[in-house]
C-alpha cells in the first residue's frame, strides 16, 4: 500500500489510488461532486481497511500527486520542442498580418515551465527521500511521508492554480510576466521564492529580447510577446489622421527602411507591456532600438557621401582609372562606407549597452529602479549618438537656419524681390495648369538677384502651387462678388491647399518644399514641415499685403506729382485736380492705418516672435547633446510660432485675414479708381475694415491674452498700436460711422 502511495504522489494511480474524474468519464458517469479545478485523485472505495481518519490524511497527501501530474503536463507541454518548431513555420504568418493565434507555442510558457521543472525536481527528490526512510525504518507510519511532504502543501495547489489560469486564459508574454509579479506578493515566504524563480526565469526571456532589440537593432519575438511590435497596416489606417503625409512618407520609406522603421516601423502593444514597467521607460526602450535600427542601417546615399569626404585622394584615383584599372577603388569605396557604418555606434558602445543587461540579468530578483537606471543609461547613449549624426554629421543647424531663411522669411530681399517680380502675375487668377511654372520664372529670377551661389541650401527649397480645387475668378474684375464673403465664416488654412472660405484670388496656395536627405527625416518629420508651411503661407500673405499697400501709395504719389507738374503747365484745370485731391484724402487716411496696423504685425511676428524664439532654440541647439531633447526644443519652437502669431486661435486667425483681404481689395480699387470709380464699395471697405481692426484690438488686449504666457510680447505690439490711444478709443465703438468721402466726380 505505501508503494502504491508513493507513485500516487509522482501522479501514479492504480487499485489503490484511483482519478475520480477518469473514472467517472471512462464509466460514462457524471460526477458533480468533483470541481474542475479540484484534485480528482481519491483513494478507492473499496478499500475497506482505512479508517476514516486515515482516508482523510490519505486522501490530502495524494493531492499532491494530482498537482504534480498536472504541473509536470504542463511543463513537458510547454517545452516540448516540436511545438516550438512548428511555430516558427507560423512565424510568417503572424508577421504578416495573421490574425491567428499563434497555438500554444510561447518562449515566456517555455520558461515558466523550465521554473516549475526545478520545483518538482525538489518535490521528486523529497519523495524518493521519503522512500527511503520507509524502507529503512522497521515499522513505517504514514505520519512519516505526511511530516516529509508537509511543506509542498502550501507551494503545489498556489502553482497549480496559476498554470491553470495561464491555460484557461491563455496568457502569455509581458501578461505572464504581470502575473507572476502580482502573485509574487504574498505572505507565504516559501511560495513567493517559488514564484520570485519563476519569475526570473520568465525575465530572462524578457532580457534576452532587449539585448536583441537595444544591442543590435533586431525585434526577435516570433511568438508576439515582446511589448515591441512591428506597426501593420491597420495601424497605419488607423492612426494616421494625414493619409497625404503618410503616402510621402512611405514614398520615401521605400528606399530608406531605417526611415519607415523610425517613423511607421514599431509601436508599444501595451497587453504585452507588464505593469511594473512604467510607460515611461517602455518609451525609452522603443526609442533605443529604433536609435540603433537607424544607427547601424545607414542609407546608401549617406555613406557614399560620407566616404568621399573622407577619402577624397579615392576620387581623384576613380577619375583618373576610370575604373578601368582594376577593381581596388570600389573595394577601397566598400571597405569605406562599411567602416562609417561602424562608426556611427562603435562596437565598444554596443558592449557597454550589452553589459548592463547581463548585469540586470544576472541579480536573482527584479529591481525596478535599477533597470530604469539601466534603460535611461542605453536610451542616453543611443540619443547621443544620433545626435552626433543628425547635428554634427548631417549640419543640422546649418538647415535650421535654411528653414528659417525660406519658411519664415528671414531672407527678406530675396522675397521682397519676388513679390516685386510676380505681382503683374498674381493680378490674373492662376492657371491650374501652369501656375506653378508660372511662378517659377519671378522665384529664380529673384534668387539670381539677391541669393546668387553663396547660399548652398537654396536649391533644396522648392515652389509649389497646389491644386485649388476652387474656380478662382480674377481679382480685377469681380471683387464685388468676394466682397460679401469678408465678413465671416473663414477657417484657418491648412498646409498646402487654398480653400474657397480664404482665397481672394487664388495666389494664397503657394507653399515652399524642402528637400531632406537622410537622415534629417528623423528630424524634420511631416508633422514638422506641415507646420512650417503653415506659417509660410500666413507670413507670404501678409509680405504681399504690406507690400501692395506701399505699392499703391507710390503709384498715386507719382500720378500727384504728374498732375501738379500739369497744374502748373495748364492753369485752367487747377480747381478739378484741387477737387481730386481733396477726394482722395480720405482714402488716404484709411490706407494710413492699414499700413501702420500691417507694418507693425508684421514686425511684432518677425522681430519679437521669430526673432527671439530662434535665439532660444540656439541656445538649446548648442547646450544639448541628446537627440530627444533637441527634438522638444524644436516642437516648442514651432508651438510658440504658432500660438504667438495667433495661428492656433481661429477668432483672431479670421480677423487678420479679413483685414489683409480688405487691404488688397482696397489697393486694387484705388488703382482703378479713375477709370471705375466705385465710391460705395470704398465706403464699405473702410467700415469693414474699421470693425475688423478694433475686434483685433479688443480681442488681443484681453486679459486671458495679455495676461498669458502664451504672448510675452504681446504688450509691445499692443503698445505701439495703441501708441497716441487712438485704438483704445474707437475700440468702445466697433462699428464705427463711415468717413465722408466727397462724392464730386
Amino acid at each position: 500500500m505505501l508503494h502504491e502511495l508513493l507513485l500516487a504522489l509522482l501522479g501514479y494511480t492504480g487499485d489503490f489510488v484511483i482519478d475520480a474524474r477518469e473514472q467517472s468519464k471512462t464509466l460514462g458517469i457524471s460526477d458533480h461532486q468533483i470541481d474542475a479545478d479540484e484534485p480528482s485523485f481519491k483513494l478507492a472505495v473499496d478499500v475497506s481497511f482505512v479508517q476514516p481518519s486515515e482516508r482523510s490524511a490519505i486522501e490530502r497527501l495524494v493531492s499532491l500527486g494530482f498537482y504534480y501530474r498536472e504541473l509536470n503536463r504542463f511543463a513537458t507541454a510547454a517545452r516540448n520542442l516540436t511545438l516550438i518548431q512548428v511555430a516558427k513555420s507560423s512565424a510568417a504568418q503572424q508577421t504578416s498580418g495573421s490574425t491567428e493565434k499563434p497555438g500554444k507555442s510561447s518562449v515566456y510558457r517555455r520558461a515558466i515551465a523550465n521554473g516549475i521543472v526545478e520545483i518538482l525536481s525538489v518535490y521528486k527528490a523529497a519523495v524518493l527521500q521519503v522512500e527511503q526512510n520507509l524502507l529503512s525504518d522497521p515499522l513505517p507510519i504514514l505520519s512519516s511521508i505526511t511530516g516529509g511532504l508537509n511543506k509542498f502543501d502550501i507551494l503545489l495547489p498556489p502553482l497549480y492554480e496559476l498554470i491553470m489560469e495561464v491555460e484557461r486564459e491563455d496568457i502569455r508574454g509581458g501578461q505572464l510576466l504581470n502575473l507572476l509579479h502580482k502573485r509574487c506578493h504574498c505572505g507565504i515566504p516559501e511560495l513567493q521564492a517559488c514564484i520570485q524563480r519563476l519569475l526570473w526565469h520568465g525575465h530572462q526571456v524578457l532580457y534576452n529580447q532587449l539585448a536583441s532589440w537595444m544591442v543590435y537593432g533586431i525585434l526577435q519575438d516570433q511568438h508576439g510577446e515582446f511589448f515591441i511590435r512591428r506597426q501593420d497596416d491597420g495601424d497605419l489606417e488607423s492612426e494616421s489622421s494625414h493619409p497625404d503625409s503618410i503616402e510621402n512618407l512611405m514614398h520615401k520609406s521605400s528606399e530608406d527602411p531605417s526611415l519607415s522603421d523610425w517613423h511607421l516601423g514599431f509601436h508599444i502593444y501595451l497587453d504585452m507591456l507588464p505593469e511594473y514597467i512604467h510607460m515611461r521607460v517602455a518609451e525609452s526602450i522603443l526609442f533605443a532600438g529604433k536609435a540603433v535600427r537607424v544607427l547601424r542601417n545607414p542609407s546608401f546615399s549617406f555613406r557614399l557621401q560620407e566616404s568621399f569626404i573622407h577619402q577624397p585622394i579615392l576620387r581623384v584615383s576613380q577619375k583618373g582609372q576610370g575604373f578601368c584599372g582594376g577593381l581596388t577603388p570600389q573595394n577601397e569605396l566598400l571597405k569605406e562606407m562599411n567602416l562609417i557604418a561602424e562608426e556611427l555606434l562603435p562596437q565598444s558602445e554596443a558592449n557597454k549597452i550589452e553589459i548592463m543587461l547581463q548585469e540586470l540579468k544576472k541579480s536573482t530578483e527584479f529591481h525596478k529602479r535599477l533597470f530604469e537606471s539601466s534603460v535611461n543609461s542605453i536610451r542616453t547613449i543611443a540619443a547621443n549618438h544620433l545626435w552626433q549624426l543628425v547635428v554634427i554629421r548631417a549640419d543640422l543647424n546649418g538647415h535650421l537656419k535654411a528653414f528659417k531663411d525660406y519658411f519664415l522669411l528671414a531672407k527678406g530681399d530675396f522675397f521682397q524681390c519676388f513679390l516685386e517680380e510676380s505681382r503683374q502675375l498674381m493680378r490674373l487668377p492662376p492657371r491650374q495648369s501652369t501656375a506653378e511654372a508660372d511662378l517659377m520664372v519671378p522665384f529664380q529670377l529673384a534668387a539670381l538677384k539677391t541669393i546668387g551661389d553663396e547660399d548652398k541650401y537654396f536649391s533644396r527649397v522648392l515652389l509649389r502651387m497646389p491644386s485649388f480645387g476652387i474656380n478662382v475668378t480674377n481679382s480685377q474684375t469681380e471683387i464685388q462678388k468676394k466682397k460679401g464673403n469678408i465678413d465671416g465664416n473663414l477657417g484657418m488654412f491648412s498646409y498646402g491647399t487654398a480653400s474657397s472660405e480664404m482665397s481672394l484670388d487664388g495666389w494664397d496656395g503657394i507653399a515652399l518644399e524642402y528637400s531632406i536627405d537622410w537622415p534629417l527625416q528623423l528630424f524634420f518629420t511631416q508633422e514638422v514641415l506641415s507646420k512650417y508651411r503653415k506659417v509660410f503661407q500666413y507670413l507670404i500673405r501678409l509680405k504681399r499685403t504690406q507690400m501692395e499697400l506701399e505699392k499703391s501709395w507710390a503709384a498715386v504719389m507719382h500720378q500727384d506729382h504728374t498732375d501738379f507738374a500739369n497744374r502748373r503747365k495748364d492753369r485752367s484745370n487747377s480747381l478739378s485736380q484741387h477737387q481730386r485731391r481733396q477726394r482722395f484724402r480720405p482714402m488716404w487716411r484709411v490706407r494710413e492705418h492699414m499700413t501702420f496696423l500691417i507694418r507693425n504685425l508684421q514686425f511684432y511676428i518677425q522681430v519679437d516672435v521669430i526673432e527671439s524664439q530662434w535665439n532660444v532654440l540656439q541656445v538649446h541647439v548648442q547646450n544639448s547633446h541628446d537627440f530627444t531633447e533637441l527634438v522638444a526644443f524644436h516642437q516648442e519652437y514651432l508651438s510658440a510660432l504658432i500660438s504667438q502669431s495667433f495661428l492656433d486661435i481661429g477668432s483672431v486667425s479670421r480677423i487678420l485675414d479679413s483685414i489683409m483681404k480688405l487691404c488688397l481689395q482696397f489697393c486694387w480699387n484705388i488703382e482703378n479708381y479713375e477709370s471705375n470709380p466705385k465710391l460705395s464699395e470704398l465706403e464699405h471697405i473702410t467700415e469693414e475694415f474699421n470693425k475688423k481692426s478694433n475686434s483685433l484690438y479688443t480681442i488681443l488686449r484681453s486679459s486671458r491674452l495679455a495676461g498669458s504666457q502664451r504672448a510675452p510680447f504681446l504688450r509691445q505690439f499692443l503698445m505701439r498700436l495703441n501708441f497716441n490711444s487712438f485704438f483704445e478709443a474707437t475700440a468702445l465703438n466697433v462699428v464705427r460711422p463711415r468717413p465722408i468721402i466727397a462724392s464730386q466726380q
